[in-house]
């Protein structure tokens, strides 16, 4: 792998200076949409414009003077974007939120962004999520694999590194909680791993899952029934699937309680994988979701100032194992 000076600058400015990608995310969309109205107990179309871009705002203003930089969106994440704190650097998403097909999970892009126009709003890298597996049919995954090969090749155009997240599925439509897809995904977050490394892609930043659901890990602080992998067989796959990748990785928090996506970090430290960091959403703020629906922005404000805090130091904390992208990229420290 190389960079280009014009990536490798972008690439600095979204690391720590470990070089070390201790992100937050809060690109989501549709799915806070849902969350928010929940909370408030209205009807989706009663959220407002408004209310998704100061709930962004709230989580950018508090968390990133302890990140080393933000994901977000260009629909209602651009205000967030102009209050984020200096030292963060700027991923913006380039995908629609959701998906067309419920069973293939085919992904599309916003129709009025471009990789230029994401440039120009002052993002240092771009970011499309993926739904994706190595079990789907070779049509199904060849429209997507010839759809992050436009993005690749539009990022490198443009000069900006190209994060890739994909999520697992079950492609049966089967729970993806269930202990039976726990014992599926190690091979599916590895195959995906192997895929997006290959160098038609383009990708700079690989963004996954771990491979294992800590929930069914034998022995870890938040299994309490059966289990689908020991201890040391989670370990081994936390190493095989960090074995096929040749780009750079970081784990993504897929929208777990902070104190489980701490397990999965404590356990990719026991592991000794080079993965690079993190870019965690969910599990430090999601909590402030119902405050903000039962008591609006400020109550927000001051639950983001403690617990959300509490929760994005004990990330940085977990992420100590995390290792340099510029290793797995091939350039010197």
């Amino acid at each position: 792998m190389s960079l280009s000076p014009g990536k490798l600058q972008h690439m600095k400015a979204l690391s720590n200076d470990k070089g070390v990608i201790a992100a937050a995310a809060m690109d989501q969309r549709g799915s806070l949409k849902k969350s928010i109205a929940a909370a408030k107990g209205v009807p989706q179309d009663q959220v407002s414009n408004h209310m998704m871009e100061e709930f962004k705002v709230a989580v950018s203003r508090v968390l990133t003077p302890r990140a080393s930089a933000i994901l977000l969106d260009t629909e209602f994440g651009l205000p967030a974007a102009a209050a984020r704190s200096k030292n963060a650097g700027l991923l913006l998403a380039y995908e629609k939120t959701g998906y067309d097909n419920p069973l293939l999970r085919t992904p599309d892009l916003l129709p009025n962004v471009s990789v230029k126009r994401i440039k120009d709003m002052g993002a240092d890298a771009v970011k499309i999520l993926l739904y994706y597996t190595p079990e789907d049919s070779a049509e199904t995954n060849d429209v997507k694999h010839a759809f992050v090969e436009r993005v690749g090749a539009e990022c490198e155009a443009y000069d900006i590194p190209f994060f890739l997240e994909f999520i697992a599925y079950d492609n049966k439509g089967a729970d993806e909680k269930a202990i039976e897809f726990a014992k599926k995904k190690p091979a599916l977050v590895t195959g995906s791993m192997k895929e997006f490394s290959k160098p038609q892609y383009k990708v700079d930043v690989l963004k996954v899952e771990v491979p294992i659901n800590p929930v069914f890990v034998q022995g870890s602080s938040v299994c309490k029934g059966p289990y689908a992998y020991t201890r040391a067989e989670a370990l081994d796959l936390f190493r095989a699937s960090a074995a096929v990748a040749t780009k750079p990785f970081i784990y993504l928090s897929a929208g777990v309680a902070n104190h489980v996506f701490i397990e999965n970090l404590t356990l990719a430290g026991e592991s000794g994988t080079d993965y690079s960091g993190v870019l965690c959403g969910r599990a430090t703020w999601q909590d402030g979701i119902k405050v903000y629906g039962e008591k609006g922005v400020k109550a927000l404000e001051d639950w983001l100032n403690t617990e959300g805090v509490k929760n994005i130091e004990a990330v940085n904390a977990a992420i100590a194992s995390a290792k340099p992208w510029y290793g797995k990229a091939g350039i010197a420290a």
